[in-house]
């Protein structure tokens, strides 16, 4: 069993101190202990919002602003934080950085967004991860994506073929095109016979408006939870293992023809 959190919130921009207090207060307000594994999704680049045109003012160096933060939240209330992104400085340049907090508060591992959105510009101004977001709790393997990931059904298959069991999904995803959103959750989930569970922000900034409608969907593609359009959260608990009977049962990895799929 695997208890998730999803904290949907309205991100200001350029205001890491104020996004860092509604973090605390969505965990004040929600959080109730636990003895199940408990993980806590934030939306994308929760803590400045989309800025990503100002990341030589607003990026955190080396995310040790967000680790510190997150690291203190996840120790006061034994959780770990999985997913939910920052604007990140590294001797490269800039990321959209999730990372990986124990309960311990110790900063593990991170991924770094691979597909970056080229209606925004964002390969102007961020720098493309290259390696996949793969790490495992308390025996779940789990995958880790950010936003436009979503819409490429290659990466999170090849999370899912190295036996991911859930997918963790941040994102700033617009009310524009909230109905993708919704679809893909549901697309991944059933093609990859994978439990995804995703957080979005909501409210509206200088960029575009967001639609919210965080969710938790099961490998049957049954949605367990769905948010609205306003700032809420919940915790979900799932049972992971249902991925491998799935999987088991219906056996597309094993019929696959990989040799057939190229042009």
């Amino acid at each position: 069993m695997l208890r998730i959190g999803l904290a949907q919130i309205e991100v200001k921009l350029r205001d890491r101190e104020e996004n860092f207090k509604t973090v605390e207060r969505w965990m004040e307000r929600y959080h109730t202990p636990s003895d199940t594994e408990t993980i806590v999704v934030l939306p994308e680049i929760f803590d400045v919002g989309y800025v990503i045109g100002e990341a030589g003012r607003y990026a955190d160096r080396g995310a040790a602003q967000a680790a510190e933060f997150l690291g203190g939240l996840a120790r006061r209330y034994n959780v770990w934080f999985a997913g939910g992104s920052v604007l990140a400085m590294t001797e490269e340049g800039a990321v959209n950085r999730a990372l990986l907090i124990n309960p311990q508060g110790e900063y593990l591992a991170h991924y770094d967004k691979v597909h970056l959105v080229p209606m925004m510009d964002e390969e102007k101004y961020l720098r493309a991860g290259s390696a996949p977001g793969l790490f495992e709790i308390g025996g779940v393997k789990i995958n880790n994506v950010i936003c436009y990931d979503l819409r490429f059904c290659e990466w999170l298959r090849m999370g899912a073929l190295a036996g991911a069991q859930l997918c963790l999904v941040s994102a700033e995803w617009p009310v524009s095109r909230i109905e993708h959103w919704s679809t893909l959750l549901r697309a991944r989930a059933i093609e990859n016979m994978m439990f995804v569970a995703a957080c979005n922000m909501v409210g509206a900034t200088e960029a575009d408006d967001f639609g919210g409608r965080s969710a938790v969907v099961d490998p049957w593609g049954r949605t367990l939870y769905e948010g609205g359009e306003g700032e809420e959260g919940a915790f979900i608990c799932i049972e992971p293992r249902e991925s491998d009977e799935i999987r088991g049962y219906i056996k597309a990895f094993d019929m696959r023809r990989p040799e057939l799929y190229r042009l």
